[in-house]
């Protein structure tokens, strides 16, 4: 039997390890290591001078473990002269490593065979000369690792509304969300001197080194923020990987120096814009993957955003020398030497800000061109290299400030986090699930506001999160002080009222206590009705919250009237590909799963993932309860393989974006307990009914339905092992549970009913 719901839901995000805050680590592997040696702890040290996360191995295995873990960031090794002729042969083919240094003490005996693999950088007897060269590699793969985003052009004219809708459904999270934030943080005014005592704080527990850390706060003041980003010390990679992943905790700490160099590149630009041709070229050099390389050629005629600061040079050979360095390490890359046309008549210094930075780099030579982050170029011809079949040519052409296409992303994401200051960044953090984040500025801001209007809004924005993070408890406490505000208002029909109805009804709906849920949500209803036009998406959330409580207490087909009513307003409303369609084809498909419809469940599951995919980022927990869905109907199916599949990458998910204890971990733990239950691996089985049920006790009240699903699940294997008391045991305990909480025709009534009377035949 599944679980009785398998709901979308936001969630926090945690990591299993400390955070890598650059784009890179560093493994050291050598079976002779002493870590309590003197040498090795200078040469530990100076090591993290260069790399902050740094670690030390004694056995081959234990390495590979943690190269197999790493998906954003590159590896670089340092392996012992006499474990690397065996290891290196293991390793040099996985992506993630970039470069390896053979460390020893006799050199001319390991270059002998180390010349043979390509990422061999060389043969050293000194961690100083390796420190030297890591200075230079990292700064390859900070240049190899900035972030695009591509946005395929219209089909014809962009004032069609078909068309616009393409292209904004079309648009990278990524895209969105760095737009956004640049947008946000540049309407922020706030001097340097707490934000720098902050983000050192930030970066001493992220284990940059001490010596960095002191140099930075010391001498801030005395360099322009174009000299520190060039500086060969930690902050470009870690901005660069934060605004490349989407870290909102580095972007956020980082905030005062983002807004301090796109301020300097725009004085730099109204001060020497006479120093450039009106219209000129300038080159970029770049080592792309089959994959990115791919969506370059579906982009052409299309956008193409660096949402990163962006490097180029006036030198062609320069940005070839990047190139080179890329192919030589891997073989399925493909070269691309960007020539971009910037024509200043077009472009305004306040939107895209650059300059020639030699004068003010921290190391000038290199001919540097540098944009503010999220510059957006026109995407061209594309042209093969003649002589090197591995070498494009790809022509772009900076925007246009007035470009109707880009005009129309522009106003349509404004639209979507709408506010100003802080407060808009709270709502893009709840946006990305960055809940930690958002508790923290929220709690910041309601430190220092007295207004009641105000107050009410945060209150209301940390119950939000306290729902999210699976704390249910907290969350209406929140919302109870939100409402309690509203509630002294001298009108009662306003939208945050409605609001706070509606969100307190989610929480009540999430801990299974239906009756109160569909009170809070009739009454949120109403204020809609009155307050907003027939048309509105918020009026068709409402119809949706409302069916997938009827939903919840066995009630498909009024459940299905509510889902109805909701999607014809939003095919009237919102884009295509909005998620708020993702989540009502997901309640429509979960309708279809309860009454047995499996095909037509799958087909609005499928609706819903399709959606996802293309709206939120790969690592994004929603993604997770939609292929945990869509598993859950092969499993209906008795397609047991595919069931696994799903639930598995449902897992893997799960796992990197969620606390332990979330109850979204523990539907999948319970779901694959299923699948194993049928294949008749009842060890496995009950193995994931057991984590299951772990989280659930301690998230949800002692009557909540969905512990009664995993007390029937573990009931069943028991019966299915022969052990009739234990089966006997279990099934009792949910039909208690399921007598309470579910209305008294309730289908699982009857179904536990019958499992209990099938085990006691057996007795």
């Amino acid at each position: 039997m599944d679980d009785a719901v398998h709901s979308i839901i936001s969630v926090t995000k945690i990591q299993q390890r400390r955070p890598i805050v650059q784009n890179y680590s560093l493994l050291w592997i050598d079976g002779t290591i002493d870590k309590s040696e003197a040498n090795f702890q200078k040469d530990f040290d100076q090591i993290k001078s260069v790399i902050s996360d740094v670690n030390v191995f004694t056995h081959p295995d234990d390495c590979i473990q943690l190269l197999n873990t790493m998906t954003l960031e590159k590896g670089f090794l340092i392996v012992s002269g006499f474990l690397g002729q065996y290891f290196v042969p293991q390793i040099h083919s996985m992506r993630q490593v970039d470069t390896i240094y053979i460390y020893c003490s006799n050199k001319a005996r390991h270059e002998q065979w180390a010349h043979e693999w390509p990422k061999i950088e060389g043969v050293h007897i000194s961690i100083k000369t390796i420190c030297e060269s890591l200075n230079k590699v990292t700064r390859q793969c900070d240049h190899d690792a900035i972030s695009m985003s591509f946005v395929a052009n219209s089909t014809s004219s962009t004032t069609s509304t078909t068309n616009e809708d393409k292209s904004l459904d079309q648009l990278e999270p990524s895209y969105m969300y760095t737009m956004l934030f640049k947008d946000i943080i540049l309407q922020i005014s706030e001097d340097d001197d707490k934000p720098v005592e902050y983000f050192v704080a930030y970066c001493r527990s992220k284990g940059i080194s001490e010596s960095e850390l002191t140099y930075f706060q010391s001498k801030y003041h005395e360099h322009s923020a174009v000299w520190w980003y060039t500086c060969e010390i930690f902050l470009y990679s870690m901005l660069n990987r934060a605004l490349r992943t989407l870290d909102m905790e580095v972007m956020t700490r980082t905030d005062f120096f983002i807004r301090n160099l796109h301020r300097q590149l725009q004085q730099l630009q109204e001060e020497h814009s006479s120093a450039f041709e009106k219209k000129f070229i300038i080159y970029r050099g770049q080592g792309l993957s089959p994959e990115d390389f791919q969506h370059l050629q579906d982009t052409k005629g299309g956008l193409l955003a660096f949402n990163c600061f962006l490097s180029t040079s006036t030198e062609k050979d320069v940005s070839m020398e990047f190139i080179k360095g890329n192919l030589c390490k891997y073989e399925q890359n493909v070269g691309v030497l960007f020539i971009m046309t910037i024509d200043q008549s077009k472009i305004s210094s306040s939107s895209t800000p650059f300059a020639l930075i030699d004068k003010y780099s921290a190391i000038p030579t290199e001919n540097e061109v540098l944009f503010s982050m999220h510059t957006v170029f026109r995407l061209g011809e594309m042209e093969q290299s003649t002589k090197d079949k591995r070498l494009w040519e790809v022509q772009l052409t900076i925007t246009d400030d007035n470009d109707p296409q880009l005009a129309d992303l522009v106003t349509y994401m404004k639209k979507e986090i709408d506010g100003s200051g802080w407060y808009r960044m709270g709502k893009l953090m709840l946006t990305l699930e960055k809940f930690d984040d958002a508790e923290l500025l929220y709690n910041q801001l309601l430190e220092v506001t007295s207004n009641d209007s105000d107050r009410a809004y945060i209150y209301h924005q940390l119950g939000r999160v306290k729902k999210d993070q699976g704390k249910y408890k907290e969350a209406v406490t929140f919302y109870e002080k939100s409402l309690e505000i509203y509630l002294k208002a001298p009108t009662q029909d306003n939208p945050s009222l409605a609001s706070a109805y509606n969100n307190i009804g989610q929480v009540y709906d999430k801990m299974g206590e239906y009756s109160k849920a569909l009170e809070f949500y009739e009454k949120s209803h109403k204020i809609i009705e009155k307050a907003l036009p027939s048309t509105h998406p918020d009026l068709a959330t409402s119809y949706n919250n409302i069916g997938q409580v009827y939903n919840n207490m066995g009630e498909y087909w009024k459940a299905l009237q509510f889902y109805e009513k909701s999607n014809e307003i939003f095919e009237k409303s919102l884009p295509p590909t909005h998620p708020d369609f993702a989540a009502c084809y997901n309640n429509i498909g979960q309708l279809y799963s309860n009454v047995g419809e499996n095909s037509k469940a799958l087909e609005f599951y499928e609706k819903s993932h399709q959606i996802l995919e293309k709206s939120l980022p790969a690592s994004h927990p929603n993604l997770a309860s939609s292929c945990n869905n869509i598993a859950a109907v092969y499993y209906q199916m008795d397609q047991y393989s595919k069931a696994l599949e799903f639930y598995e990458q449902s897992l893997e998910i799960m796992k990197k974006s969620l606390p332990s204890n979330h109850p979204d971990l523990a539907v999948c733990y319970n779901n694959m307990g299923l699948v194993y239950n049928e294949m008749g691996d009842y060890s496995k089985a009950l193995s994931f009914y057991e984590q299951s049920i772990e989280i659930k006790k301690n998230t949800f009240p002692p009557n909540h339905p969905d512990l009664s699903a995993s007390y029937n699940n573990i009931g069943l294997v028991y019966n299915n092992t022969g052990e009739y008391s234990r089966a006997l045991e279990f099934l009792e305990k949910a039909q208690q549970i399921w007598m309470i909480s579910l209305p008294p025709g309730h289908t699982h009534i009857a179904l536990i009913k019958s499992n209990i009377e099938h085990v006691k035949k057996k007795m």
